[in-house]
């Protein structure tokens, strides 16, 4: 099982996820977003030994001069939430970058828009609201495919884990429901910890 936690402050909670080998860490580029991150802060990345985490860039179409001057060196994945297409994933890819696209799923014929994107590391299965926490629809959790090149966000928690894992799926995608109760944006490190002894129990 594979587990990516996203939103993260570079300063507060980077070192915590390493050590619980976290396998991705997502921090959000989006100036809409209570989670942004400021650019100034990218560079804290460097300090730490990621041992078998990843980063991951969350944007939303992303420029090439971005890119280029704040993923690049910077960052092992970028994530791709907004209308981009085949051609522009391939184009981003051969910058050097591995590639999550979020695909937003609203009713069974969206899950199939994944084939598109044959050339993407990760495919991200989502609600259709970016930031906000909407339980994916459960009838179509067992609709999408199977394999840890797919990933579910959407409602995810502990106490709801185990019952999508029987589902089939392998890699859970968290953020909200991993943080301070009144503290959008902050992540809630006791949560955290609880979240990844349940995976740990889970695998055994």
């Amino acid at each position: 099982m594979r587990v990516k936690i996203c939103g993260l402050n570079p300063e507060r909670d980077v070192q915590l996820c390493i050590d619980l080998k976290v396998n991705f860490l997502g921090f959000v580029f989006y100036n809409k977003s209570p989670r942004n991150i400021e650019l100034s802060k990218v560079k804290k990345l460097l300090k730490y030994k990621k041992h078998n985490s990843s980063f991951v860039a969350v944007t939303v179409n992303p420029s090439n001069e971005f890119i280029q001057k704040t993923i690049l060196n910077n960052f092992d994945y970028i994530q791709l939430h907004g209308s981009e297409t085949s051609e522009r994933v391939k184009e981003i890819k051969s910058m050097g970058l591995k590639i999550i696209k979020a695909i937003k799923i609203k009713d069974e014929v969206d899950v199939q828009n994944y084939k598109k994107y044959s050339e993407a590391d990760i495919i991200l299965f989502d609600t259709p609201a970016m930031e906000k926490s909407i339980e994916f629809p459960t009838n179509l959790i067992s609709k999408l495919p199977k394999g840890d090149r797919y990933a579910l966000a959407g409602s995810i928690s502990e106490n709801n884990v185990e019952n999508i894992k029987k589902l089939g799926v392998n890699f859970f995608d968290l953020s909200s429901n991993l943080e301070h109760n009144t503290q959008v944006g902050y992540k809630d490190h006791t949560k955290i910890k609880s979240f990844i002894k349940k995976i740990n129990e889970l695998k055994n």
